[in-house]
């Protein structure tokens, strides 16, 4: 498990550190973050693995093109249910630990997420939130 300091409004987290002033997401200030224990990687994971972000980067990004790059995040090697009861709320692309944006998700959609990302090089990470079990991370150099 890996430690991050959440917002207590939003549930953004921020692995760089430090508190922003404000919240990126939701703009809430930096009193609002408390430091947790709470972020999942796939070691946490068990042998379904239906909740570590598997990322995929396309260096050519199909609509903005030079200086973009596409990623692509597909909750669980086997997708992750997106029941009323049980799904994934949100997923959080970061580069090089800074939040770039968040992508709200659904019940009854797919456990898919995507980002345009102004960024050729560094590490992306993304963390998705399930309503039922927490935070889950992985990362990839773009």
């Amino acid at each position: 498990m890996m430690k991050g300091l959440v917002c207590g409004t939003c549930g953004y987290v921020a692995i760089n550190g430090t508190a922003p002033d404000k919240c990126p997401v939701c703009q809430s200030p930096k009193e609002v973050f408390e430091e947790k224990d709470a972020i999942m990687t796939a070691e946490n994971e068990g042998p379904t693995e239906k909740h570590v972000p598997v990322l995929k980067v396309i260096k050519q990004c199909g609509l903005i093109g030079e200086g973009c790059t596409d990623v692509h995040a597909k909750v669980g090697d086997i997708p992750h249910p997106m029941e009323p009861d049980h799904y994934i709320v949100f997923v959080d692309f970061y580069v090089d630990k800074e939040w770039v944006e968040r992508v709200h998700l659904t019940p009854n959609l797919n456990p898919a997420a995507g980002a345009h990302v102004k960024a050729s090089t560094g590490k992306l990470t993304a963390i998705e939130f399930c309503n039922k079990h927490g935070y889950w991370i992985n990362e990839v150099d773009l």
